[in-house]
């Protein structure tokens, strides 16, 4: 049960559980069951007795940003590529201004998906040719800036901060010479980007999907493994299966503070005043300002 007043993916309780409802009605799906899995980004619900898991895509969200997701999705399905499956039913299911897709559930253990587990379907990624359809391109310093325009529950000190941040980051990319050939991007690679299934895992999560340099991708499993406690051996374990180390690539630090800036800035503009999430984005930015690349971070 939630507390009253919460919000969920960026509706209020009461608004979400309605358009999930309506949503599943259309596809034939009975929403009784329906189980809140996570609701910071998206509203994502576990509908247990269809074998299903629904998102609805946080308030605001252009539902052509989602028909593009469907379309990236299903052409990866096409090639047997190892993501989570859509439903084979019309999507997305558009109720008012939200779109909702729904997703093969796929029952999962305890831990989390181990960094090592990434790197085969990544590497995959990487390679696959370009879709044959409009791929958006990877512009990090252009989000980070939107973030930092539309938030409006931090300081101007820390806003300044972090808009001088990005412009000198902005700055020394002029000089980054990347090693890998531009790719096809998850644009989230992480532990909880990934599901389980059989001996290994596949990749789901698709909203920040882009055309890019790979080196990004891995900066951010880097990131993970670092910030939130998995640890050197585990991003080792990575490096190996993968085959390429990005930390010892001389562009890392550039894009490691880049990718970093932009998980802050990306929580602070969905911070409410008070809220749990804006003390973590302060806490972020105070470790940012130190240089502390070893202060673990708490997830949101």
């Amino acid at each position: 049960m939630t507390v009253p007043g919460t919000r969920i993916g960026g509706f209020a309780e009461s608004e979400v559980f309605a358009v999930l409802e309506t949503a599943c009605r259309r596809v034939g799906i009975d929403a009784a069951d329906a189980k809140l899995l996570r609701g910071h980004t998206n509203a994502v619900y576990l509908l247990a007795s269809a074998g299903a898991v629904a998102k609805v895509a946080r308030a605001g969200t252009a539902i052509d940003d989602v028909c593009r997701t469907v379309e990236l999705v299903r052409w990866l399905m096409d090639l047997e590529f190892p993501t989570v499956e859509l439903l084979p039913v019309e999507q997305p299911v558009v109720v008012g201004q939200h779109a909702i897709t729904f997703w093969r559930h796929l029952p999962q253990p305890q831990r989390p998906v181990p960094a090592v587990s990434l790197a085969e379907p990544l590497r995959a990624l990487h390679q696959l040719p370009h879709p044959p359809f409009g791929v958006r391109l990877l512009d990090t310093v252009a989000a980070i800036r939107r973030s930092i325009g539309v938030t409006v529950a931090l300081p101007s000190a820390d806003l300044a901060f972090l808009s001088e941040r990005v412009s000198a980051l902005e700055s020394a990319l002029d000089s980054v010479e990347y090693l890998l050939k531009p790719g096809l991007l998850q644009g989230d690679p992480q532990h909880r980007n990934a599901l389980h299934c059989g001996g290994g895992a596949v990749l789901c999560d698709w909203d920040t999907a882009c055309f890019g340099a790979p080196e990004l991708d891995l900066v951010t499993v880097e990131i993970h493994c670092r910030r939130f406690g998995y640890g050197r051996a585990h991003y080792e374990a990575f490096v190996d299966r993968y085959g390429f180390d990005v930390t010892a690539w001389d562009g890392y630090a550039v894009l490691r503070d880049l990718r970093e800036l932009r998980m802050v800035t990306t929580n602070a503009k969905r911070a409410p005043a008070g809220s749990n999430t804006l003390a973590e984005v302060r806490q972020r930015i105070d470790g940012l300002r130190r240089a502390d690349a070893g202060m673990l971070w708490n997830i949101l």
